[in-house]
């Protein structure tokens, strides 16, 4: 057993640990996530190398413990296991440009956000390179990285999450998609399609009651009631949510697309009558308008997917 003390946090903390929790890590990439995630390694004992393009950023990781290489090869250098957390894939082949000789036998997990192609088209370059691939994306914000909450999607080869569980776990609970590169990619934009959505909504329903003086302290208590409520609608009367979408049932007995599409009509007249923007009403009223269109008024508002999956 070794006894390392590190700081964490700004706060010094000890920690008994066996050896094999001091495998190295390096971090490239120090935005929010990039120096939580290191944070987070240190503190569990890892030895930990960062580098990002500004390295004043790596100032506090540093304090804590981290190493900073001088360059992208050194940090590649340091570790089997290089994690990176940028603004997309093609920062990651800006900055590994000079690395590459170096990727042999390594593990890259790219947890920055991109499409599932272009995380394939990673993954295949990186096996040229002699190197394994994961893609990773972390469903959880930097400050709850290393909580009991945090959980990452991961998909590539399983052997390579396997060989770097320990690590990996730290940060979040990994939650395997398969082999495909594109999986956990797909996934993360899933995800954040439903967040981004939602926190529109959210922005454009405090408009509508601000435009009559209600306070946001005042409407965003209500509005969060409804958001908190959705999974339990969507999980009523299912043993498994997405059971009847599998088998294309749209049993239309408590809502339908006609009920549902008159409330969307009048969202974007009330907007409308309020002078706010109209593109996400718009488009919400546009589902319903075409499932209505093409006969499934009566069916139930799931029916909307059809639109969704075949666009005209």
């Amino acid at each position: 057993m070794v006894r390392r003390l590190t700081k964490h946090g700004g706060m010094n903390e000890r920690h008994t640990l066996s050896a094999a929790h001091d495998t190295p890590v390096t971090v490239i990439g120090l935005g929010p996530m990039g120096r939580a995630m290191a944070r987070t390694l240190l503190a569990a004992g890892h030895q930990v190398t960062v580098w990002n393009r500004t390295a004043g950023r790596a100032d506090g990781v540093v304090a804590d413990g981290a190493s900073l290489a001088a360059t992208p090869a050194e940090a590649v250098q340091a570790s089997d296991l290089v994690l990176l957390s940028l603004t997309d894939y093609p920062a990651m082949y800006d900055i590994l440009d000079g690395a590459t000789k170096g990727l042999a036998g390594r593990t890259l997990v790219n947890l920055s956000s991109d499409t599932p192609d272009r995380s394939r088209e990673a993954a295949a370059w990186a096996e040229r390179l002699g190197a394994a691939f994961l893609t990773g994306g972390v469903m959880v914000p930097a400050p709850m990285v290393g909580t009991e909450a945090a959980y990452v999607y991961y998909s590539g080869p399983a052997e390579a999450l396997e060989q770097h569980r320990e690590p990996l776990e730290r940060i979040g609970a990994p939650r395997y998609l398969g082999d495909d590169a594109g999986l956990a990619q797909l996934m993360y934009q899933a995800q954040l399609a439903v967040f981004l959505t939602t926190l529109s909504g959210m922005m454009h329903a405090t408009a509508m009651l601000g435009s009559a003086g209600m306070a946001a302290r005042q409407a965003l208590p209500e509005l969060l009631a409804t958001t908190d409520s959705i999974g339990d609608m969507m999980r009523a009367g299912e043993a498994e949510p997405g059971t009847a979408l599998d088998a294309g049932e749209h049993p239309g007995h408590l809502s339908t697309v006609t009920m549902m599409g008159a409330t969307a009509d009048h969202i974007v007249e009330t907007s409308t009558s309020l002078g706010l923007g109209l593109a996400l009403p718009q488009t919400v009223r546009a589902h319903y308008r075409r499932a209505i269109e093409d006969g499934h008024g009566d069916d139930n508002w799931t029916r909307i997917i059809d639109g969704i999956r075949d666009p005209r």
